[in-house]
């Protein structure tokens, strides 16, 4: 297997791309171990990397995360990882995995050092490529849950937020979110280009925003563009080029990634 993984990073053109493409690889990995766990009958996949492992978005992500099914569970995060880490060390990978499980996000974060040096797409030995494992122990309610069978690297049945739901999260993101993430901005970009995507589920998006501390309006079907709008213009979207635009499959996406964009697919 980690042949196979030399050959993937053999593939790119350039190193960013080598680096992105490898931790791909292992986060496919970590979700492979997090489902012979049985973990994805307690926890459901959300968030960027979800996006891409579903529903292909052209963009790569860091993280993989999680939120509870039924809240007050135990998250098991550090007895699952533990198994990922073994099955992994087993193949001749390095790996340091920092757990931090006494917050309502549980979360971690699972190093392999050296290993970009040693798959050739670093000059330095000490360089560390990490993914971050974080599972939201009290999620707000009204999510919709589906399965899916995906094949990305290995073949995955993957508990994850439906798509409404998919769509209330990153709009939640945009708006309570302090600073202009650039991946979030691509992501609504990607969501809202797509005629056939369903509405935002109003219900989780309401619950996260009064969760958060949200002082303005109910979203309702009639005015989350509106605020959404008034969002965009306060936005640093030099700041959110530059997080981007190492996540992108195609340079030439960074174009996306616009007020002038967004706000056209919210006529």
């Amino acid at each position: 297997m980690k042949e196979y993984l030399r050959q993937l990073a053999e593939q790119a053109d350039n190193d960013l791309i080598r680096g992105c493409l490898v931790r791909e690889y292992l986060q496919a990995r970590i979700l492979e171990s997090l489902q012979d766990r049985g973990v994805f009958l307690r926890w459901a996949f959300l968030g960027g990397t979800a996006l891409r492992f579903l529903y292909a978005i052209p963009r790569f992500s860091e993280d993989l995360d999680f939120s509870l099914i039924a809240p007050g569970e135990d998250v098991g995060l550090r007895t699952a990882l533990a198994q990922a880490k073994r099955a992994l060390e087993k193949e001749g990978y390095r790996i340091e995995c920092r757990v931090r499980d006494h917050k309502t996000v549980a979360s971690a974060l699972v190093k392999f050092p050296g290993l970009p040096y040693e798959l050739g797409f670093s000059p330095r030995a000490s360089q560390t490529l990490s993914i971050r494992v974080e599972v939201d122990a009290n999620p707000p309610p009204g999510a919709g849950i589906e399965t899916t069978l995906v094949r990305r690297h290995v073949t995955l049945r993957l508990c994850h937020y439906d798509k409404a739901s998919l769509l209330a999260g990153k709009l939640h993101a945009v708006l309570s979110r302090s600073w202009a993430k650039g991946r979030d901005l691509y992501d609504l970009v990607w969501y809202l280009a797509d005629q056939t995507w369903p509405a935002p589920n109003l219900e989780l998006l309401n619950a996260a925003l009064a969760q958060t501390g949200w002082k303005g309006p109910v979203m309702t079907a009639t005015n989350w563009r509106d605020e959404l709008r008034q969002r965009i213009a306060a936005l640093d979207w030099k700041r959110a080029r530059a997080d981007v635009r190492p996540f992108l499959e195609r340079t030439r996406d960074l174009d996306l990634v616009t007020a002038d964009a967004l706000v056209g697919l919210l006529r």
